[in-house]
């Protein structure tokens, strides 16, 4: 066996936003962490609305200086286009404690930012490290780690964190992985110079992200996410049957499905598309659990549900809020249960959005955020869950989201 070349308190896996949070609190406990990154920063990633409640974790990991002064599109809101029906969502008017307002960014600058924050706050990151094994046999895990220059090196940790997001190091390396209970999506997207004039775009806001129902087809939908400077990041998501019919390159499969909507298509008629567009498919993900000996895994690693709500960057957030919580209790001698201090906190807020996600799909949301008489306090409790305060039990729709969606899906109907 290769003798152990390195040890480490707390080995995170992967530079993304729940890494490098995770890096910062658990610098903030003064454990040593090391970051491994397959990829070199900055790189392109697609997930660019933030959520408000992201904004509290980005405060803890003592970050959201760095995050306000970037420049970022403002962003204080949701829009929803169906036809000719038009809906928007303020996240400060909203049933929750908490920030209100936060940011649309660009991933490959954001998450460098972050990195580079994990790193002043004194996390060590290697970029085009690559774990490809690992061992759980001993009485802290090992793996091996493949350097940029190629050669194999083995670190023993104290504790892991995957952090790889759909990279999923440890659920495919541990056959953690397990299918998820959602029909088989892809999207197809890009960033491009939008060219929308406010004036003559009708109901549009560079504050909110804009989200469009496909005309004939309530499962299919489209995001505009506008960025400051006048670019956008524009993606279709639908199940993958659907976007197969549509031939040519993924910019041209764009295209035709954007101009499917006459709004889309008026909105964007003097777009520059400068940016080749890309596809994923079958991103929905679920695993066995959340944890296991010496590991826990953070944000997308663990499950992925649906980009529809922008819920994916939170949930990383609040996993890496909740595990630095628990390791800190760990490393402090303390007994810890990781499923029940980490596990299923974590998911009762995935649940929530789950909920909506699966509403949404059926028809069922939308026919509730369309309503053209809603209560303002309704009205403010989905807000908030839209805000990202899914974990807030002191709100109806996240204690009992199933039964208080379904009562209000049939108001609505």
């Amino acid at each position: 066996m290769t003798p152990i070349q390195e040890k480490c308190d707390v080995l995170v896996i992967g530079a993304g936003p729940s890494g490098s949070v995770a890096a910062a609190l658990l610098r903030q406990q003064g454990r040593q962490v090391l970051v491994l990154e397959r990829e070199q920063f900055p790189r392109f990633s697609i997930g660019e609305s933030l959520l408000p409640q992201s904004m509290a974790y980005l405060e803890q990991a003592g970050m959201l200086q760095a995050v306000v002064e970037a420049g970022f599109q403002y962003k204080n809101g949701a829009a929803f286009v169906r036809g000719e029906q038009y809906t928007d969502f303020d996240f400060r008017d909203k049933h929750a404690i908490g920030w209100g307002t936060t940011y649309q960014v660009q991933r490959a600058s954001f998450d460098h930012l972050l990195a580079k924050e994990a790193e002043k706050a004194g996390a060590e990151i290697r970029f085009q490290h690559t774990v490809t094994a690992i061992d759980l046999a001993a009485d802290k895990p090992r793996v091996t780690v493949r350097g940029a220059n190629g050669d194999d090196y083995q670190i023993e940790a104290g504790f892991i964190l995957d952090a790889s997001g759909f990279g999923r190091v440890l659920p495919r390396l541990l056959d953690l992985e397990t299918p998820s209970n959602f029909p088989v999506r892809g999207a197809i997207f890009t960033h491009i110079e939008d060219g929308i004039v406010a004036n003559v775009a009708g109901h549009f806001d560079r504050n909110k992200i804009r989200v469009t129902v496909h005309p004939q087809h309530c499962d299919v939908w489209y995001w505009l996410i506008p960025f400051a400077g006048g670019r956008c990041s524009i993606g279709v998501v639908a199940e993958t049957a659907f976007l197969e019919k549509y031939k040519g390159s993924d910019s041209e499969r764009l295209q035709a499905l954007v101009n499917e909507d006459p709004a889309s298509k008026k909105l964007l008629e003097n777009a520059c598309w400068d940016t080749p567009a890309r596809s994923i498919v079958g991103y929905s993900a679920n695993v066995k659990s959340l944890w296991g000996k010496g590991y826990a895994l953070l944000g997308n690693a663990g499950e992925f549900l649906d980009p529809v709500f922008s819920s994916g960057v939170t949930i990383a957030l609040k996993s890496a809020s909740l595990a630095a919580a628990v390791l800190q209790r760990h490393f402090a001698g303390a007994e810890v249960d990781w499923e029940k201090e980490y596990a299923i906190p974590l998911k009762k807020g995935v649940d929530t959005f789950r909920t909506f996600v699966e509403s949404w799909y059926a028809g069922g949301f939308q026919n509730v955020i369309f309503h053209e008489h809603q209560q303002p306090e309704v009205r403010r409790m989905i807000s908030a869950i839209l805000a990202g305060y899914a974990w807030d039990e002191s709100n109806p729709y996240v204690r009992e989201s199933k039964r208080r969606l379904k009562t209000l899906e049939e108001i609505c109907s």
